[in-house]
């Protein structure tokens, strides 16, 4: 997501990436596309180790608070003690990333994490951990989260070059999505054969490992950053850059609500639906692997494909979304179900990589961790209310007329977001992005002819 066109992305230019050392690892190199350079290779392969290790944790976290005789009411308290933390301090993550180096920002953040996994994994190991404790050692992995996210999409974002960004963002979340299906797999294996401790064990040395490969980013090319106002100045000027692009605000806006009653659906309607009517937790644990699956072809799609019109196409792929919650109202069967999750899995994620491609086309670069954070926090602040409220809901209206609710509020809020004028026309261009400090229009006449399809 570069700011000028011409200026240095942070990334080596494509020839540098064929000089290898040694031989063989130029042989290598030269078979790599050439969007594919020095740090776009590190975040994407720190993203693998970092998301093996986290989707393994979730589970082993879960669990090792069961152990101890905790309920699910403390299953909860300590997932929500990561998330509390996540939200109140990602604006800050942002403004931090966007006036320090952001590969440092994000080493610091995953030293965090790997501290605080490493002492949970301890206390596992060593005996029966008080809530307290895992309930403050979530909410220090929460606090690195919160720093991490901002600094690491706008380091992505300004690791390729603006004609193949699509490609290289579906690569990228190819490799998170089928890290976190593997990873969730792993981590459940392991939990029954050798604990909950071992697991976060694991994932405290992926966030070593992971922390060591983002401290070997090249920065050398990214523009210093110039003295700010202040960190109320540029939170101030991060949501300047949200609210000037109607097209921006309006997906935050509706993604906000839309993730929230995605959570209340899939956290506790669909176990429930599952444990009465489709055989218990396993269909539905195989509905939810389904949707993983999905994901990794959604990427493996839009590493082909690259629609003129970003974000039309990446709109219509959120009516889908809709589907799940329906699928659990009627109840449909289990294979049903894990059909529908399937295809929306592959829908929302040609949303996800056109959203990327948007935002690395049209944010400056030196914006981009700051306006990543209010996407961030417009994502994840209505999750934990709607959670909380799906079973005094489903106590008031009952739990087919909520779940019909749900696919309801997608459904008007996706058609909403399709009357934006710049929803619909916002262009993909070959240039590398808009001046820094310009809106881009979404007209603009350096568009790509219309000839959407495979490359």
């Amino acid at each position: 997501m570069p700011g000028t066109p011409g200026a240095p992305t942070g990334r080596p230019e494509p020839e540098a990436v064929h000089h290898g050392t040694f031989p063989a690892g130029a042989v290598v190199l030269k078979t790599l596309p050439p969007w594919a350079g020095r740090n776009y290779l590190l975040l994407t392969g720190a993203t693998v180790i970092a998301s093996l290790g986290s989707s393994g944790a979730l589970i082993a976290t879960a669990f090792a608070v069961l152990a101890t005789g905790g309920s699910a009411t403390d299953v909860g308290l300590v997932a929500a003690a990561r998330t509390i933390p996540l939200v109140f301090f990602l604006l800050i993550g942002g403004a931090v990333a966007d006036r320090l180096p952001r590969h440092r920002v994000m080493v610091a953040a995953n030293a965090l994490s790997c501290v605080s996994q490493g002492v949970f994994a301890l206390l596992v190991l060593a005996g029966e951990p008080q809530l307290w404790q895992m309930a403050l050692l979530a909410a220090l992995g929460g606090t690195g989260q919160a720093f991490f996210a901002p600094a690491s999409e706008g380091m992505v974002l300004a690791s390729v070059s603006g004609d193949q960004a699509g490609r290289a963002f579906a690569v990228y979340r190819m490799g998170m999505n089928g890290a976190n299906i593997g990873g969730a797999a792993l981590g459940g294996a392991l939990v029954a054969a050798v604990g909950p401790g071992w697991v976060l064990a694991v994932d405290s040395a992926a966030f070593a490992l992971a922390a060591a490969l983002r401290a070997f980013l090249d920065v050398s090319g990214v523009p210093e950053r110039a003295p700010g106002g202040g960190m109320l100045h540029d939170l101030r000027d991060g949501w300047r850059e949200v609210v000037s692009r109607p097209w921006l605000w309006a997906v935050v806006v509706q993604f906000s609500l839309v993730n929230a009653v995605v959570s209340a659906a899939e956290a506790v309607y669909g176990p429930l639906v599952a444990e009465q009517h489709l055989g218990g937790p396993g269909p539905w644990g195989l509905a939810l692997a389904a949707f993983g699956v999905g994901t990794v072809g959604g990427a493996l799609l839009m590493a082909r494909v690259r629609p003129r019109r970003m974000l039309l196409t990446g709109a219509l792929c959120v009516f889908p979304l809709a589907l799940p919650s329906a699928a659990l109202a009627v109840p449909l069967p289990a294979a049903g179900l894990t059909a529908v999750m399937f295809g929306t899995g592959i829908a929302i994620e040609v949303f996800a990589v056109t959203w990327m491609t948007a935002l690395h086309q049209e944010i400056p670069e030196e914006k981009f961790s700051r306006v990543s954070s209010y996407d961030w926090l417009g994502s994840l602040a209505m999750v934990p209310p709607a959670t909380a409220l799906a079973g005094p809901v489903q106590d008031l209206v009952g739990r087919t007329a909520a779940l019909w609710g749900c696919s309801a509020v997608i459904v008007l809020l996706t058609a909403a977001v399709l009357c934006v004028p710049d929803v619909r026309r916002l262009t993909r261009r070959t240039t590398a992005g808009p001046a820094a400090g310009a809106p881009a229009s979404p007209t603009a006449e350096a568009a790509e002819p219309d000839t959407a399809g495979a490359e």
